[in-house]
């Protein structure tokens, strides 16, 4: 049966070390390598190991952090190409990611890594866009069959990207296996993706990018008015366009782009990916994005004061921000559902919903134009623009946004050339006779959606008719098996009197019909605590009443999950903090996502958390006392500094030592396995 436990790493650039962290982070044993140094004298291995242990360095000081915890970094062990490739023997996976260069990687295959292989052990390459075909041939014939693209995307810790890519030889049985390992172990979101340049995400989402440079030319735009438009008025994240260059950096865009524009001659929108001057002039000018402190955009100092400017494609200058107003980006401001808001920024009147239509337009039907080029369906595509460039919605789920029918009409108005295809099709995706479908664009038929087993989705279990009760602001849901799930999704998901008001429902609803509850939910966070803004006006206002009601009903509901007759266990994820920290705290147990930020923050804003929180820890430190025969006071002490000084962990890990979680609490890699996971602990302590 294959198992792995330790994994290679060839280059110790900031990619391969990063690689190496989130491996370490999954407790997997890593032996992170690269070359010896030019100058080496000596034959000490410490200076021989010098890039892999100066990777090691940087990796304590990164920031955000690329390990779990700071003690991770021991499972790593540092060597290089000449002197440490015998122990490639003892790996059951290795994973090259030196320099994007074709013939370094043939290379290193042939000379360093092929002749050390165990047989069954797995090899990948990190490529970002080379033809793992063409790597393939330079392999024997019994690796190649092990051999396949597995393209993290960078930070590899916080980006859930995994795109992966067989070569023309890999046993089928391998892509499965190491996809279902990635996926559980690595919590990584599985993309398969086919042999061409630039896979599926990086070709997409940089064609966008390379689309709203000539839409922003062509309509006399600034970068400032692309940003505000391309962001999440549209479904895309914060950074929009320009700030995700200066991410991945100008220098990196322009390779991909050139990559794209080089391999593709028979793309249709191959003029696209050619590098704008103006890109090419901040290239040569050592504008490179954040690396380089300067790019799109510039922070500096006015007066004492900080302040950023951003790039002027017209007189190669930096300008103040201006923040730009357009009516239909105030119009959606406030509107959470990004379908909704993509849709009425499409049918505004403006200049901006002129520029956000055109960028949707091009993108959309490119999207549509790749299949089966990239990917043979449409939720390949969905989900690598979704977890790899962090776009809310997919091409195709923003098609049905708008409506297809629309984007259709408007587009061959527009003088657009619209696939046949397309115009066929009512819609991407449906929800019938319980099941979710998607349109299959090959077979012109709509297929159920399949996919990860243990993902449980709430939103199709609640149209399946597993809805047991619904509030404003939280939702009972049968998730089978006689457990109940308590939902919140009020705004940010902090705690509400009715959310209180249906811990307690479905507490006793699972004591007389089921065996246990678990609290969890699919929102952007677990939960940002108490309505701290609530609480504000009844201060302001002097409802001292309103404020004791408040605490006492908090304080009930806490008692009610700490004392019920069956199991509870909490689920949170992301965001976790005060009231969301105190649910989890008087569950039975835990079982938390691997990002999870916890913490009793109250004295953050001047205030004392009102759940229980303090009492919880308070026992949990008499019982550690009890545990090792020692004085309570050193115990106390820690907890009650956390709660002091609103300490939050940064990961999962960090709670044991924060105190938050026990032993017999549990990390979940992949959320999507969250709830199942959840679940399944409800089942064995029931």
């Amino acid at each position: 049966m294959r198992t792995i436990q330790q994994v290679a790493v060839l280059g110790a650039g900031v990619m391969g070390a990063t690689i190496a962290a989130h491996l370490a982070n999954a407790g997997l044993d890593v032996l992170l390598l690269d070359m010896v140094p030019r100058d080496v004298k000596e034959k000490d291995p410490k200076d021989r190991n010098r890039l892999a242990l100066g990777a090691l360095k940087g990796l304590e000081k990164m920031k955000p952090a690329a390990l779990f915890l700071k003690e991770t970094i021991g499972r790593i062990q540092a060597g290089n190409f000449d002197d440490d490739m015998v122990k490639l023997k003892q790996c059951d996976w290795v994973i090259e990611v030196v320099i994007e260069n074709m013939d370094i990687k043939k290379s290193l295959f042939t000379e360093k890594v092929a002749p050390n292989m165990t047989e069954g052990a797995i090899l990948s390459t990190n490529t970002s866009g080379l033809s793992v075909n063409e790597l393939a041939e330079c392999l024997p014939e019994p690796l190649r069959k092990n051999f396949l693209v597995t393209h993290f995307f960078n930070p590899p810790r916080y980006m859930r990207l995994m795109e992966i890519v067989p070569c023309q030889y890999t046993d089928p049985k391998v892509t499965q296996y190491i996809s279902d390992f990635i996926s559980k172990r690595l919590g990584k979101g599985i993309v398969n993706a086919k042999d061409t340049a630039n896979f599926i995400a990086n070709r997409i989402g940089v064609f966008s990018m390379f689309n709203s440079m000539h839409h922003m030319v062509e309509m006399d735009f600034t970068v400032e008015q692309v940003d505000a438009v391309g962001g999440p008025a549209i479904g895309r994240p914060k950074s929009a366009a320009f700030r995700t260059a200066d991410l991945v950096g100008l220098d990196t865009l322009a390779h991909v782009a050139n990559n794209s524009y080089d391999s593709l001659p028979d793309d249709e929108k191959r003029e696209t990916f050619k590098v704008p001057e103006f890109l090419n002039q901040m290239i040569e000018q050592g504008l490179l994005g954040n690396k380089s402190k300067s790019g799109f955009y510039k922070k500096t100092k006015v007066d004492g004061k900080k302040a950023i400017f951003y790039y002027d494609y017209k007189t190669a200058a930096y300008v103040p921000l201006e923040k730009p107003k357009f009516p239909s980006l105030k119009a959606v401001k406030m509107v959470d559902d990004p379908a909704q808001r993509v849709k009425m920024v499409v049918q505004g009147k403006d200049q901006a919903a002129e520029f956000g239509w055109r960028n949707l337009r091009d993108t959309l039907i490119y999207s549509f134009n790749r299949i089966p080029e990239i990917a043979d369906d449409i939720i390949n595509i969905d989900n690598g623009m979704k977890w790899g460039f962090n776009w809310e919605l997919g091409p195709f789920e923003t098609l049905d946004a708008i409506g297809v029918a629309y984007f259709v009409k408007r587009a061959e108005e527009d003088g657009i050339e619209v696939p046949e295809k397309l115009k066929k099709i009512k819609s991407f995706y449906k929800f019938e006779a319980g099941k979710e479908l998607y349109y299959d664009v090959l077979t012109e038929q709509y297929q159920e959606i399949t996919g990860n087993p243990e993902h449980v989705k709430l939103s199709s279990l609640k149209k399946s008719g597993a809805l047991v009760e619904k509030t404003a602001n939280c939702s009972i849901v049968d998730l089978g098996d006689g457990v109940f799930g308590v939902e919140f999704h009020s705004k940010m998901n902090a705690v509400t009197g009715d959310i209180l008001q249906m811990v307690q429902k479905a507490i006793k609803r699972a004591e007389k019909e089921g065996i246990g509850v678990v609290l969890a939910n699919q929102g952007t966070n677990f939960s940002v605590g108490a309505n701290l803004m609530m609480l504000a006006v009844s201060i302001a206002e002097g409802e001292l009443d309103d404020i004791n009601m408040m605490v006492r009903g908090f304080q009930k509901a806490m008692m009610a999950i700490k004392y019920s007759k069956v199991p509870v266990v909490a689920a949170p994820f992301n965001l976790s903090l005060g009231g969301g920290c105190e649910m989890a705290l008087h569950a039975d147990a835990i079982n938390a996502y691997a990002e999870t930020y916890m913490g009793l923050v109250e004295m953050g804003v001047g205030l004392l958390p009102a759940g229980g929180g303090t009492k919880e820890m308070c026992l949990r430190a008499v019982k550690l006392a009890e545990q090792t025969g020692t004085d309570v006071t050193p115990f106390i002490f820690k907890n009650f500094q956390n709660i002091g000084m609103a300490k939050v962990s940064m990961s999962a890990d960090q709670l044991y030592d924060l105190g938050y979680m026990r032993e017999g609490d549990s990390v979940t890699m992949n959320i999507d396995n969250l709830i199942s996971d959840a679940k399944k602990k409800v089942i064995a302590l029931a």
